[in-house]
């Protein structure tokens, strides 16, 4: 049964931006180690980093709390199969969450175009 489905779309631009910036601290608050790893050897790095974003907005819409009841960015972490097929992982208070409410599964999906990348999650319960 379907408990709720976030979407969200980021100006791939604004990452753009914080890129050449080198806006460290920004990164570090809203990615995991591992994002970020996989996101700065990227040619187009700031795609990467908005998709990884715009999922993680897609999720806190998706479970009906937005980023509150103690969640962080880096609770939320956007991982990749051997295939490359996206998925969330979930850590700290957004996997206690998951589990309060009773959720099984989450469906990811990501897509880019342009100067948009956009991002769906669906929680199951």
């Amino acid at each position: 049964m379907i408990y709720g489905t976030g979407i969200d779309i980021v100006e791939i631009s604004r990452f753009e931006r914080f890129v050449q910036e080198s806006n460290d601290a920004l990164f570090t608050r809203l990615f995991t180690p591992q994002e970020l790893s996989y996101c700065s050897v990227k040619k187009k790095s700031a795609q990467h980093y908005a998709l990884r974003f715009a999922a993680k907005e897609a999720f806190f819409k998706a479970s009906g709390l937005g980023l509150r009841d103690g969640m962080s960015w880096r609770d939320v972490e956007v991982v990749n199969n051997d295939l490359g097929k996206p998925d969330l992982r979930l850590h700290g208070r957004a996997a206690e969450i998951f589990t309060e409410l009773g959720l099984h599964k989450v469906h990811t999906a990501l897509s880019h175009d342009g100067a948009y990348a956009v991002a769906m999650v669906v929680l199951e319960s």
